[in-house]
């Protein structure tokens, strides 16, 4: 099992962005993790279905998060978090494949456990694989949006995210680093091009289109009201066209569910 249970954006104004994701699609802030505060940053989470939003910003100027954004000259995405029901398994294979971590949950709890790939060894987005207890059930426990998340799900607007597009310079070897780590092969077809298919998601990689390098660029939002979206993201000058959002630095495409 591997499903894309979270995935985490990086922004300079966090109430803005929240604000912004709470008119285009009423969703609400499940948790503020106090644990980002030892890496200079701040949060919030929203459950989208049974995955999360997570959206943090540095409050130091020093802090990785603050670099991150002056690489990618402004919000961008940051994070494709996946589930996996064999967190021993990725660690063993990510070591073998010579992948530094630059965390490593392994025996600091017996109800979840997760690794993060280092960006410089896996480019294009920082990767993490994560176990948590009840991985069987879809909406399960999930550590990183705290103990209470259920309450604040709204699927009026949008149903789940079901994909995520990293860009890269060569879209071939990323996708073929990504693969050996996820141990999923990639593939191509007509629809999705060059992807991986996750349990939940599809991981797109495609060529850098401008200056801003490598990075998770756009999402896909399969959506229930197609209308509001179209109408709060005109109000709030977000909408590029009638199925496409930038929001903190990141496209979002509008796939109108059936």
């Amino acid at each position: 099992m591997l499903r894309m249970r979270q995935i985490a954006l990086i922004a300079s104004d966090l109430q803005l962005i929240q604000n912004q994701f709470e008119s285009l699609f009423k969703l609400s802030v499940c948790h503020r993790d106090p644990g980002v505060a030892k890496f200079g940053l701040e949060n919030f989470l929203m459950p989208i279905s049974n995955s999360f939003l997570e959206v943090v910003a540095p409050f130091t100027d020093d802090s990785a998060g603050a670099r991150y954004l002056t690489t990618r000259n402004g919000d961008s995405g940051y994070m494709v978090i996946m589930q996996t029901d064999d967190i021993d398994g990725a660690r063993a294979r990510v070591t073998e494949l010579g992948i530094r971590l630059i965390l490593d949950g392994k025996g600091s709890s017996e109800s979840t456990d997760g690794i993060q790939l280092h960006p410089k060894d896996l480019p294009g987005a920082i990767a993490e694989l994560r176990w948590n207890e009840g991985d069987s059930v879809l909406d399960g426990p999930w550590s990183p949006a705290g103990d209470n998340w259920q309450p604040f799900r709204n699927t009026d607007i949008v149903e789940s995210i079901i994909g995520a597009e990293i860009s890269a310079y060569v879209p071939e070897i990323l996708a073929s680093q990504w693969s050996a780590v996820l141990d999923i092969p990639s593939a191509r077809t007509e629809q999705h091009g060059l992807h991986i298919q996750l349990d939940d998601a599809i991981l797109r990689f495609v060529q850098v289109r401008d200056d801003r390098g490598e990075g998770l660029s756009q999402l896909d939002f399969m959506i229930n009201d197609i209308h509001h979206v179209r109408a709060q993201g005109d109000a709030l000058g977000l909408l590029q066209n009638p199925n496409l959002l930038e929001v903190c630095g990141i496209e979002i495409n509008l796939i109108e569910s059936s």
